[in-house]
């Protein structure tokens, strides 16, 4: 069993962050990463696939965005030579290839079990990410065989798909942006629209994520939100990585995809949505409406273009085998997963309880969880800010005094609340 002071699991930008943090603190540590650096970003991606955010966004600690165009939008494949650049830049300590089974307590920190063997370490922080696995609807159980299922990550491009139409089930940006390919590509489209946030892509000559920088949105806390689960599932923002384009639900209706309400069920090729698309609408217009207003600056109401009525179907059912769908795509987000994990630290939805990264668990800690501390903590931006939180935790209080930290009081606090739940 090889010793070492800390185990990062995962090597994507929350896992090389933490890395690089302590490199510099002079920690001993490992990165165990499953495939390669930026596995994601290689292979859980569709070949057309840009960041919403722009390049001069993509900021981790010690390293930064220097190349010819920081108003752009980096493909997949970018991100990831970018993180495998950042990864070299410090000489970060990665085993690529090694697969995580098993962390346990152990009697002076962890036992972590690959299959390339065992490490013992006094701090696991775990650095996955938000994108565990597919969230995909109980009712894909109940679609025919003949029915071609994928959930978004396996999608690369349209002609990966059987010839007919698709049916795309969540309307976010990756739902927005996959539905306007296959629209381009001739494909006949049906978007089943649940929850989002739609905002222009400029304002004033300026990228929309300027204005949301500026305005204190992406630094705004977990505990200054009234409702801490709601904050976490807030609507997804709806935005296309290209430069002063913008991407509507009316854009995709004026190029032949029918919108209909949120999926409720499905029984062999038949489906049902829920009434609710007119309702939907409404609620994504008000607050996209509501989060525009507090741009500073922004003294006139950007309209955010929604659909005519004569194109809004109120579409409750679809015969799939009738209307020519061979495919349906699930772009209906992630869920949490830890399966090699064997501590008491997850609630009932499976997600990790902390606060500022530290767990119930002394000496485990997560960095990169959707609105972790940050509503960018998920971000590639934002992930350096609880990765720092982290490693400070980690490398700054004697052993002795762990229970008695402050933050672990606060997260003792919120694991007691879960449960009792």
């Amino acid at each position: 069993m090889i010793r070492t002071g800390t185990v990062v699991v995962g090597a994507g930008q929350a896992g090389l962050a933490v890395s690089s943090l302590l490199s510099k603190s002079g920690e001993d540590h490992v990165v165990l990463e499953r495939d390669r650096v930026a596995h994601r970003w290689r292979t859980e991606r569709w070949e057309s696939l840009r960041m919403i955010t722009p390049n001069w966004m993509a900021r981790l600690p010690d390293w930064s965005y220097t190349g010819d165009d920081p108003d752009g939008y980096m493909t997949g494949a970018q991100v990831a030579q970018y993180l495998s650049a950042y990864r070299r830049s410090f000489g970060a300590p990665v085993r690529e290839h090694t697969h995580v089974e098993a962390i346990h307590k152990a009697a002076r920190g962890f036992s972590v079990r690959t299959d390339q063997g065992s490490w013992l370490a006094r701090n696991v922080v775990l650095a996955t990410g938000a994108t565990g696995a597919p969230l995909i609807p109980s009712a894909s159980a109940d679609l025919a065989p003949g029915v071609w299922q994928l959930p978004l990550r396996d999608y690369r491009g349209p002609e990966q798909l059987p010839s007919g139409g698709v049916l795309i089930v969540g309307a976010s940006a990756s739902g927005l942006s996959v539905a306007d390919e296959l629209a381009r590509a001739g494909r006949d489209v049906v978007l089943s629209v649940g929850t989002h946030t739609w905002l222009p892509r400029q304002l004033a000559g300026r990228d929309i994520w300027w204005w949301l920088d500026k305005a204190g949105w992406l630094c705004q806390t977990i505990d200054k939100v009234p409702d801490v689960r709601i904050a976490r599932r807030e609507p997804r923002l709806q935005l296309v990585g290209r430069r002063g384009e913008d991407l509507a639900l009316a854009d995709l209706a004026d190029r032949g995809v029918r919108l209909a309400g949120r999926l409720r069920a499905a029984a062999a090729s038949q489906v049902r949505f829920a009434d609710d698309l007119p309702a939907t609408l409404r609620a994504a217009r008000a607050s996209s409406a509501n989060l525009l207003r507090m741009l500073p600056g922004v003294h006139s109401a950007h309209e955010v273009p929604e659909p005519a009525d004569s194109v809004v179907h109120r579409m409750t059912e679809l015969d799939l085998r009738r209307a020519g769908i061979s495919t349906v795509l699930w772009a209906t987000g992630y869920r949490p997963s830890y399966p090699y994990l064997h501590a008491p630290v997850l609630d009932h939805a499976g997600e990790i309880i902390q606060h500022r990264g530290v767990t119930p668990t002394v000496g485990l800690y997560v960095v990169g969880t959707r609105f972790q501390h940050r509503r960018d903590s998920a971000f590639l931006d934002g992930v350096r800010h609880d990765a720092r939180a982290v490693v400070n935790q980690l490398t700054g209080r004697p052993a002795d005094r762990q229970t008695t930290n402050p933050l672990r009081r606060a997260v003792a606090s919120a694991f007691i609340g879960a449960h009792a739940a």
